[in-house]
């Protein structure tokens, strides 16, 4: 076999990995349960059922965040918003008086507001969704600080003793063992990807993320499009903000503070492209699962500090773009492919 053919059968070879990512991603969370039980035997999958409140609100946000991504966008806000979510339901409660359900459904309509906030910017004014939704970051971060201010519990103890209608959204366990929040999770799952993969709208989000002016073309309002995909992240993050604050049993205004990396680097690890076009949501719901187990791994198996948490995700990051970015330049790709086939050939 001469060097051409095996370079066209290892770039196949690698085209056919990559359309089946989430096979990669599978195999990844199967490797980290084997290392992780083998290194404590503590680590298991029923106890990481128990935990799988420290990873759920990542898990959901990260699903919503793929639509922004698909477009070409960029959502950084929704921490912030997870906090606006939580602080606004105990306020509403707690001293405007209203009803839990009713203070849900407020905070919903606020989150979903500020992710039209957000995309109107974007989709409408052409600013980078970058510097917007930074901007959006700070400012509902700011709003959540100001709305705990009205409450007459002090910020930094929280609002606390909801009614247990509202706590239990994170305390009932499907036949004693599957916690609410993965069955939300997977129904999520499932809403989100026949939302983008099996209907029209779906197919306009990925459109839009390929060539904006081509989707104007083809009758597609990409302005609506694009702003409506912020819209959704801001839904995902209240449900999150929801769920979270259920489970904590506490309204606090910075309970999603540390979400953004570990939500972009789901989305980019699931196999959504940064420049937009593609993404997937299965592949997204697998990255997310995967972070959470390394999350909860590393300092119960390797007695890692939760401070540094942030630094295996960050380097989980730059590895992915910093490989796509190689794979689709040409001269870059084939370098490394012979480079990988003299290798081969020599063993």
């Amino acid at each position: 076999m001469n060097i051409n053919s095996s370079l066209i059968q290892f770039r196949s070879s690698i085209k056919s990995t990559v359309k089946r990512w989430e096979t990669v991603l599978t195999f990844l969370l199967l490797s980290e349960f084997i290392i992780f039980s083998l290194a404590n035997e503590k680590f298991t999958f029923t106890r990481m059922l128990l935990s799988i409140n420290d990873i759920i609100s990542i898990c959901i946000i990260s699903l919503f965040v793929t639509f922004v991504m698909v477009t070409g966008g960029i959502d950084i806000q929704a921490g912030s918003i997870v906090g606006l979510t939580s602080i606004v339901i105990g306020v509403s409660w707690q001293d405007g008086g209203m009803n839990i359900w009713g203070a849900v459904i407020v905070s919903v309509v606020i989150a979903a507001l500020c992710g039209a906030l957000s995309g109107f910017f974007v989709a409408y004014c052409g600013v980078q969704p970058m510097i917007v939704t930074l901007g959006g970051s700070f400012l509902f971060q700011g709003i959540a600080l100001l709305i705990s201010k009205i409450s007459a519990t002090e910020s930094y103890k929280g609002i606390s003793g909801f009614p247990e209608s509202f706590t239990q959204i994170a305390k009932f366990k499907l036949f004693g063992v599957i916690p609410s929040q993965l069955l939300i999770f997977i129904a999520l799952i499932i809403i989100c990807y026949f939302l983008l993969h099996k209907t029209k709208y779906g197919r306009s989000v990925f459109l839009v993320g390929v060539n904006h002016e081509a989707s104007e073309y083809s009758g597609i309002n990409s302005r609506r499009v694009v702003m409506s995909t912020y819209i959704l992240s801001g839904i995902g993050a209240s449900i999150a903000g929801i769920v979270l604050t259920a489970y904590l049993g506490t309204a606090k205004s910075d309970i999603g503070a540390t979400f953004t990396l570990p939500i972009i680097t789901a989305v980019v690890l699931g196999g959504t492209l940064s420049t937009g076009g593609k993404g997937s949501i299965l592949g997204t719901a697998l990255a997310a699962v995967v972070i959470g187990v390394l999350r909860f791994g590393l300092p119960l198996s390797f007695k890692i500090s939760t401070q540094y948490l942030d630094i295996p995700v960050g380097i989980l990051l730059l590895a992915v773009v910093i490989g796509r970015a190689i794979a689709s330049n040409s001269k870059t790709y084939a370098a490394f492919s012979k480079l990988f086939l003299r290798k081969k050939n020599a063993d």
